[in-house]
């Protein structure tokens, strides 16, 4: 079986989408810090941006620009709501697509939360060599997607959008 090396430490850039949530009480965005940092890797930028697709994309194309951010993960305004338009900001940018993180993201939350689970468009992909991760505001969902898919791939993503 091939391994994965979980232990390289990374750059990565926390985007939170919202158009009520600030630093003191986005526990989402905490959640996420502190399981990176929990795990040795390194927080190059946070912020939190309002439901707009343009400052979705642009926040997206200033860190893909940035020789330091290996990894970009966006939570909140994944749903069905006429505000939730991350999937589709992030969608139009990614050169490639991970289907099957979605995927297994749903399966995975089905077992906790049943068939509400349809209802998260969270998604994953590539942007030059930047992974890219955007998942849903709810902090269980969060934590679920960093420990059970994130965390133990994400180093090896990393190193596959670099090969030569």
């Amino acid at each position: 079986m091939h391994q994965i090396d979980t232990s390289k430490v990374l750059n990565v850039a926390i985007l939170t989408i919202s158009d009520t949530r600030n630093k003191d009480d986005d526990r989402s965005g905490q959640a996420i810090q502190s399981l990176l940092q929990s795990n040795d890797h390194a927080i190059i930028d946070y912020k939190i941006v309002k439901d707009e697709h343009s400052l979705i994309q642009d926040e997206i194309q200033n860190w893909v620009e940035s020789t330091k951010v290996q990894v970009i993960i966006l939570n909140g305004g994944t749903g069905f709501s006429p505000r939730d338009v991350t999937y589709e900001a992030v969608s139009q940018l990614l050169d490639k697509q991970m289907d099957g993180f979605g995927e297994l993201f749903r399966m995975l939350s089905y077992e906790e939360i049943g068939p509400k689970a349809l209802f998260s468009r969270a998604v994953a992909g590539s942007k030059s060599s930047t992974a890219i991760y955007a998942l849903p505001g709810s902090t269980n969902a969060v934590k679920l997607a960093l420990e059970k898919l994130i965390l133990p791939t994400m180093s090896h993503f990393a190193d596959e959008l670099v090969k030569k």
